[in-house]
């Protein structure tokens, strides 16, 4: 009888979790939104089917080809040698491990709204082997697990700057998310003993090797495998290692100088402490500790308001120094790498913004987002996901940045630490394309969210919805719309299982001016937190209209790089000049008069639908500078007609010159 129990629990649970979201906050006492269920939302038409559709048949299937090579990336091979399935070493960064978990998260995130019966086995297949790798005590980490049935020495955690626990952290992840596309508990299970793992050794671990969290993406993965489980030692586990940073010395990069409850400022890694942040609003959505929120505003205000780049890039600096030196010997200056820059320092061409970043930069958002209701954070994860994100893989989904910077020319006069074109395979590290690919297959599942008081429309692109509301309520909903090339948004309630629900529209930050529509008839708006509050019954029809112009965008006069510059935003994407559109001239030569008027062209780039801007702006005449660092102000200036591009759709066409802020004409 008792065996007969269990099973019918576990069978329920599976049945239930399988509706929940990608962060599933249905359950958390202080996030006022979760997320519809990882399937709910099905792609029609337009810009995100187009974007999905290539993620489905470009990148994931390269992906996972490349994943599980043995002669071009050794991700998956390792797991392979680690499980005595074939002999080797270990090859690779020690994030490997993590490179793979990001992919099979992908492929069940692609699974979750396909149902591709290749994918499940690629999965199985994939999980079978991890199992078999995993030591008997729920160790997981390739490099070491080689190494040590080599020495026979039990090696584990004894590196600050390896990446065990972002590795257990993506394992954690990707099993929640395979948990909920398939029902099956085979990497769950699989997640849960490292994570028991995990618990015994910090129990024991001395606070100096407990600072092992170099980029803690296991306080993401530790709450979330609470929420599946609803076992409650893995959020204590994550609240431990909260109240445990900074306890020793610790660095900038790590974000682990002071407690966390102590920071004032963001400094170091970007992908680091965009994780931390994510992960901590996780906490915070359990527990409540105003502490915690207490940093995460002023982080986030730090940030968004002095080192965000316009593009949701995070991460000016390639290379530099914490100035304010280390906390036992304050004359002693820091390295710090791919990391937040001092306030306002945003260089353009050496802007590091490793997609890794950016993605965090959603990740955190999102559930700041979850957490508030506050469409400013909505505000966030569309901007980065239309700019910073996508501009990390190529229009037709095969190559990738590792960087996204801000300007770029053939003729720079030194090498970056990282450069180059899009490219198949990051060789020294490749742990943005999997990034990327995961986020873009799972973007359906920012669209919308649930509250106590009914559904709310984050996003828009051509999509059905099918989900259920907290009271029960079961409502079907299509969207239909070419946003963002156009603002105009089309919504039928195709089925609504009472008699009349809320529904609530975000209405952009940058939009102004809108009307909302319903059977026809303008309707009273008025917004609240950014959202319009609507009451809808089955097969109203809704239409949404916001002004959409070209607008110049400034910076803080404190951004020393772009003073007197503007770059060009329409909706939620923001644009640039690539020299592919302007081959006689210099892009860096280009003028914008302040009353420039643009006008929509669309085109295609690598096969891509996007909308470029034209219009008539002004070129320096004879604006040489060879062998010239100063020289008498050229005012010599001539019309010329220019396309803007997309930022993210840059580098498409062979190597350019691009540059996304210019000298602004009064």
């Amino acid at each position: 009888m008792k065996k007969y129990l269990i099973i019918i629990s576990v069978l329920f649970l599976q049945k239930a979790d399988a509706q929940t979201s990608l962060v599933n906050t249905q359950g958390s006492s202080y996030a006022k939104l979760t997320g519809v269920g990882i399937s709910d939302v099905q792609w029609t038409k337009g810009f995100w089917a187009e974007r999905f559709a290539v993620c489905r048949d470009a990148m994931l299937p390269q992906l996972w080809q490349t994943y599980t090579s043995k002669d071009i990336c050794y991700s998956f091979q390792n797991f392979r040698v680690a499980a005595g399935l074939d002999t080797g070493r270990f090859r690779g960064p020690s994030f490997h491990d993590g490179d793979f978990y990001k992919t099979l998260e992908a492929v069940a995130a692609m699974y979750a709204n396909t149902k591709d019966a290749k994918l499940e086995k690629w999965m199985d297949e994939a999980i079978d082997v991890i199992g078999k790798a995993q030591k008997s005590d729920g160790y997981i980490y390739t490099k070491n697990i080689i190494e040590q049935k080599k020495t026979g020495k039990d090696k584990m955690f004894d590196d600050q700057l390896s990446f065990e626990a972002y590795n257990f952290g993506h394992l954690m992840t990707a099993a929640c998310v395979h948990y909920r596309a398939t029902g099956k508990t085979t990497l769950l299970n699989i997640a849960k003993k490292a994570a028991d793992f995990l618990i015994g050794f910090y129990a024991a671990a001395t606070p100096e090797l407990a600072r092992n969290a170099i980029c803690p993406s296991h306080y993401m993965g530790l709450t979330e495998l609470y929420r599946t489980t609803n076992e409650k030692k893995y959020l204590d586990l994550v609240i431990h290692l909260i109240n445990i940073r900074g306890t020793v010395e610790g660095t900038d990069d790590n974000s682990d100088r002071a407690p966390f409850r102590d920071m004032n400022k963001v400094v170091g890694h970007a992908v680091r402490a965009n994780y931390l942040f994510a992960g901590v609003a996780d906490v915070y959505a359990e527990t409540g500790d105003a502490t915690l929120m207490n940093t995460l505003n002023k982080m986030w205000n730090n940030v968004i308001n002095t080192k965000m780049y316009v593009t949701g890039g995070c991460g000016a600096l390639y290379d530099g120094v914490s100035v304010d030196g280390t906390s036992y010997k304050p004359d002693t200056v820091q390295k710090v790498h791919q990391s937040y820059g001092r306030d306002y320092q945003l260089p353009n061409f050496s802007a590091h913004n490793e997609t890794c970043a950016n993605i965090g930069n959603v990740l955190w958002n999102w559930r700041m987002f979850l957490l508030t209701g506050e469409s400013k954070y909505a505000d966030i994860v569309e901007l980065t996901l239309y700019n910073s994100v996508l501009s990390g893989v190529s229009m037709n989904g095969s190559n990738y940045f590792y960087t996204n910077p801000l300007a770029s020319t053939v003729s720079y006069p030194y090498h970056l630490r990282w450069e180059g074109g899009r490219i198949p395979y990051i060789s020294k590290s490749n742990c943005c394309p999997p990034n990327v690919v995961r986020t873009i297959a799972e973007v359906n599942s920012y669209l919308y969210s649930v509250g106590e008081k009914g559904l709310y429309i984050n996003m828009y692109g051509g999509n059905t919805l099918a989900t259920e509301l907290h009271d029960g309520t079961k409502i079907k909903l299509e969207q239909t719309t070419n946003y963002p090339w156009d603002a105009k948004v089309l919504f039928n309630v195709k089925e609504l299982s009472k008699n009349g629900t809320k529904v609530f529209l975000r209405i952009p930050g940058w939009c102004n001016r809108f009307d909302v529509k319903q059977n026809g008839k303008v309707v009273a708006t008025k917004k609240e937190n950014g959202f319009v509050e609507l009451t809808v019954k089955a097969n109203d029809k809704l239409e949404l209209n916001m002004d959409m112009p070209a607008t110049l965008i400034e910076s803080n006069p404190m951004v020393e790089e772009t003073r007197n510059q503007v770059t060009v935003k329409r909706g939620p994407v923001v644009y640039c000049l690539e020299s592919t559109d302007l081959p006689q001239q210099k892009v860096f030569d280009v003028v914008i008069p302040s009353n420039i008027k643009l006008q929509p062209v669309p085109m295609k780039i690598a096969e891509g639908n996007v909308m470029a801007l034209t219009g008539e702006a002004r070129l320096l005449d004879q604006n040489q500078w060879n062998n010239t660092l100063y020289k008498e102000v050229n005012t010599k200036l001539k019309p010329v007609t220019i396309k803007l591009i997309p930022y993210y759709a840059w580098a498409n066409r062979g190597k350019t010159d691009m540059t996304v802020w210019l000298p602004l004409a009064r």
